[in-house]
């Protein structure tokens, strides 16, 4: 697609944030870390808060309040020692108010504010003895410099070195530099949500009187967020569009594949079945797919991309990429079976694969005598070819960086995508992640899963939990025990996981295992594989249990301090347990007293299984910070759109970027070329390589 340079009225805001009053060497590596290197990134910096000022008089003053006095100098007291502070007598004729300088600059104030002095004074009054006082005062000025304090003063975020009034400052002056840009909103639609135009949107932004004004769900606030979403959903709009005009093979469905889900020891789910023939509807068509099959751990997304694979393997090759070896190893035992019975050859390939064994296994891809490939981000490297790659199977594809999935893809021509995730997503935010992507979703379970007995019981009562976990193990069982890795400190949180795991192995016995963030991918493969093996009979983990790991035997999920793990977080570590067809329990340990919203979070996992509903309700209790565990997920990195307050025009912008694609897909009429600005202006082109979904 055809884009122009960067439209000139842009240019004010692509410069570089040292052209700012003010920024120079020392601060602009400051000020770059905190909002970014062009003055885009500086005018898109919110304030957190609002500070109000009144005019008061010390008679009216309010305790805790930020307030504006006009007073006299009455009289300095120097500090008896170096701790005590400076303290100015000032009077306003209705009381005494006393202002307070620590450090040494106190003999600097005399010189220029001089007893009988008439002052301007304002910041937050408190109450010292019987009188009032200011402590370091934000604002002391003569009396014909009051307009320089603000009644209403946006409060920005600081960093060491940079504090938020002078972040203010270089805010003021990136909105002033602001241009007026042509309308790329619909107007009806502009009407309808009574949006202000983007300029006067930013203008109310950075001019909050009230926390009102600061809400996500104040017009300006949903217009910008509304502009951001509109720019990444067109470019995911455009980015499908032009994927549909390169052609592909077209491939049919497979007498293979139907005898080998024939021989399968169990029938398809509907959810299983409904996905397989999306994937075949859009291999018969010609056109390049690219489909995200979503479902929850456990619910078949392997057995359905292996029988893709099948129809594939009359004239092409697949591959199968997962993010570590114990993946694709598992991977690799689900689908090899059932290929190889009926003559596909599968190899692995993972990074220990060495010499000859290695050598073989490139050959057969390169020649085409093995159809299907499965392993980590090994297949992408340059020494492995394939004679034909026609299908490219992703696993927990938001893991792998958009380089590594295009260079997979790029072993074939016109390679055929099927991204799985296990994350669930809710289906309002499906879009600002796989906009781009044709979405498959198996929410069945398939038969013979036992439904994990989840129950939550007080810290107080730790020594009841282990003394079953004793007896079941002693039974053959196996358990996993998390605890969580989320203080200020890892180094707390390990301490605590590695003395969790010596108290269990004196209450269990020495088949106590320990994996955390700080061993080595095969350190940590050494243990997992241990405990598949059931060498372990309980393993002790901080939060990196490898998602997708597979124990049949492993009966029992214990994870401590639930209370502070998202939803998500806690749905995708039950699925762990329950693989196979035993009894499994899921004990979540909490230090009372529960907030609300983990009261709600605890019970919406005793009564469902839903990853789903799940993630919906995780969504709605969400109150701020990344509950969602988004950021993990691959949600996009949005200025303005909060993914919780802006769930309405997420489904709003993807319909607008589709009709637009639709109608005008150039952008050559006059909104499409004001769309071009937007696009531009949020860096969310079709072309925009890091924003890529593959």
């Amino acid at each position: 697609m055809f884009h122009p340079m960067r439209p000139e009225i842009l240019f004010p805001l692509y410069a570089p944030i040292t052209s700012l009053k003010g920024v120079g060497a020392r601060v602009a590596p400051l000020l770059e870390k905190l909002a970014g290197p062009i003055v885009r990134d500086v005018l898109f910096l919110r304030p957190h808060s609002v500070i109000r000022r009144e005019v008061a008089t010390v008679s009216t003053a309010t305790e805790g309040a930020v307030q504006i006095f006009e007073v006299e100098i009455d009289a300095y007291k120097r500090p008896r020692s170096p701790q005590q502070p400076w303290r100015v007598e000032t009077y306003d004729g209705t009381g005494v108010l006393s202002l307070v300088f620590f450090g040494s600059f106190g003999g600097q104030l005399e010189a220029k504010h001089p007893v009988g002095a008439k002052r301007l004074v304002s910041g937050k009054v408190e109450r010292f003895g019987l009188n009032l006082q200011i402590a370091h005062p934000d604002y002391f000025l003569p009396l014909d410099r009051a307009a320089d304090i603000p009644l209403f003063e946006a409060v920005y975020p600081a960093t060491a070195g940079l504090p938020a009034r002078t972040v203010r400052k270089f805010a003021q002056e990136a909105l002033s530099r602001a241009p007026h840009l042509p309308e790329w909103q619909d107007s009806a639609w502009l009407v309808q949500e009574r949006f202000p135009s983007w300029i006067e949107a930013l203008r109310a932004v950075h001019g909050p009187t009230s926390e009102a004004d600061l809400s996500p769900l104040s017009p300006a606030a949903r217009r910008l967020a509304y502009d951001e979403l509109l720019a990444h959903q067109l470019a995911m709009a455009q980015r499908k569009a032009e994927r549909r005009t390169e052609a592909a093979p077209a491939i049919g469905a497979s007498e293979l594949a139907a005898r080998i889900a024939a021989d399968l020891p169990y029938e398809l789910t509907g959810a299983q079945q409904r996905a397989l023939a999306d994937i075949r509807r859009d291999l018969a068509a010609g056109e390049r797919m690219s489909r995200l099959l979503q479902g929850d751990v456990g619910s078949g997304k392997t057995v359905v991309a292996m029988l893709a694979m099948a129809d594939v393997s009359g004239g092409g090759q697949s591959a199968l990429m997962a993010p570590t070896e114990i993946l694709a190893r598992q991977h690799y035992e689900t689908i090899s079976g059932p290929l190889s019975e009926h003559g596909v050859t599968v190899v692995l390939l993972t990074g220990r694969d060495k010499g000859a064994a290695r050598a073989e296994k490139l050959r057969a891809l390169a020649l085409g005598a093995a159809q299907v490939a499965v392993g980590t981000h090994a297949l992408f490297q340059d020494e492995v070819a394939f004679q034909n790659l026609q299908l490219a199977v992703i696993d927990e594809q938001h893991r792998f960086g958009v380089a590594e999935r295009q260079r997979l893809q790029a072993k074939g021509a016109a390679t055929h995508l099927i991204a799985m995730s296990a994350t669930p997503i809710p289906r309002t935010l499906e879009l600002t992640i796989y906009g781009d992507l044709d979405v498959s979703r198996i929410d069945e379970k398939p038969p013979g899963r036992t439904p994990v007995a989840t129950r939550a019981v007080p810290m107080s009562r730790l020594a009841e939990v282990e003394a079953r976990l004793r007896q079941v193990v002693t039974q053959g069982a196996q358990a996993f025990w998390i605890c969580p890795l989320v203080s200020e400190s890892e180094l707390v949180d390990l301490k605590a996981a590695e003395k969790r795991a010596e108290e269990l192995r004196a209450q269990l016995g020495p088949s106590v295992g320990l994996v955390h963030g700080k061993m080595s991918g095969p350190e940590k493969d050494a243990v997992m594989a241990d405990f598949a093996d059931g060498k372990i009979g309980v393993l002790v983990a901080t939060t990196v249990v490898e998602v997708g790991v597979n124990v049949p035997n492993a009966t029992i999920m214990v994870i401590e301090q639930a209370e502070r793990f998202g939803l998500a977080q806690l749905h995708q570590l039950r699925g762990r347990v329950g693989r196979g067809s035993r009894e499994s329990a899921c004990v979540l340990l909490y230090d009372p007293p529960l907030s609300e919203t983990a009261q709600k979070r605890l019970d919406i996992l005793r009564r469902t299984d839903d990853g789903f509903l799940i993630a919906e309700t995780d969504l709605e209790l969400r109150g701020g910070g990344d509950a969602l565990g988004l950021r993990q997920s691959g949600f996009p990195a949005y200025v303005f759109a909060d993914p919780a307050a802006h769930r309405d025009l997420i489904a709003a912008a993807g319909d607008d970027a589709r009709m637009i694609v639709g109608r005008d897909p150039d952008l050559t009429s006059e909104r499409g070329r004001a769309l071009q600005v937007l696009q531009e202006l949020f860096d969310w082109r079709p072309a925009s390589p890091l924003k890529d979904a593959g």
